[in-house]
């Protein structure tokens, strides 16, 4: 029986006032897509308005391209799914063994208090199932409770965008909030490495990365966890 996992993707593509766009990033996309593809496993995608979720542009530049982004280029199959994704609103826990959100600036302003995101997550929790996040898409647990009505990182060890991550890319002043602070403040252990390396943290079936570098890490850990 092949496990199943859905993948949840940001619909919002408006960097704050900047006036530019933003959306998902792509090797935060591509990278676990094709891990857990290759593993053999079932993918659903989806995001809170359904269809194409909106690209980060600067995630499509020459300097962040990767083997795994090459092969999305290529592969129209991945490129339909992507194209189709199903609403958050006709998606259902109960149908998957986990879920995994990639980041991008796009999630710190709809994944991060979306009812349907934050519904769904609690279920996945609730149901013993993993829970997985990179880069931004941390900020997608801040305002998720247990059943006990505690924040489900509280506890728990997490990680994410770090504040000198935002710093270094010069938009500490334009995202509503910071992951590193806000997962801090809900009681989460928040741990970091240096700028753009690879780390990834467990605690149980919580899953999370801290930057694009860790994509790759934090789906072989999902891997691990599924068994």
């Amino acid at each position: 029986m092949s496990k199943k996992i859905l993948m949840v993707l940001t619909s919002h593509d408006t960097l704050g006032d900047t006036g530019e766009k933003t959306g998902f990033w792509l090797e935060e996309f591509a990278a676990p897509y094709y891990a857990f593809l290759d593993a053999g496993v079932e993918l659903t995608l989806s995001s809170p308005k359904g269809g194409q979720p909106p690209l980060d542009p600067k995630s499509n530049e020459a300097g962040f391209q990767t083997e795994d982004t090459a092969r999305f280029q290529a592969d129209e199959a991945a490129k339909t799914a992507l194209a189709n994704t199903a609403k958050l609103s006709e998606v259902n826990a109960s149908d998957f063994d986990g879920v995994f959100y990639p980041g991008g600036h796009g999630p710190m302003w709809d994944l991060v208090n979306d009812a349907q995101s934050i519904n769904l997550i609690e279920a996945f929790w609730a149901a013993d199932k993993v829970v997985s996040t990179v880069c931004h898409a941390s900020i997608a647990l801040a305002n998720t409770k247990d059943t006990n009505g505690e924040y489900i990182v509280k506890g728990r060890k997490v990680t994410g965008f770090s504040n000198t991550e935002e710093d270094a890319v010069g938009l500490t002043n334009v995202v509503p909030l910071l992951v590193e602070d806000t997962l801090s403040d809900r009681g989460g252990l928040f741990s970091k490495i240096e700028d753009w390396a690879s780390y990834a943290q467990k605690d149980g079936n919580l899953i999370t990365g801290q930057n694009p570098a860790s994509s790759t890490a934090v789906a072989k850990l999902v891997l691990e966890t599924l068994g």
